[in-house]
């Protein structure tokens, strides 16, 4: 249960047109992610995907 409570999240919205959803402390520490790192975010039908930036 306490799995399933850590994926649900809500969408915030920051701006007129900004909106965010938070993503958890242990998922970007397991990715290896840093803050500022940038990112890709793709719409693939109805999913969004988030991923690592390659420049």
């Amino acid at each position: 249960m306490a799995k399933q409570k850590k994926e649900v999240r809500k969408i915030t919205k920051t701006g007129k047109y900004t909106y965010y959803v938070t993503i958890p402390a242990d998922y970007i520490d397991e990715l290896g992610w840093r803050l500022k790192q940038k990112v890709v975010v793709k719409k693939v039908g109805k999913k969004i995907i988030i991923e690592d930036w390659k420049g």
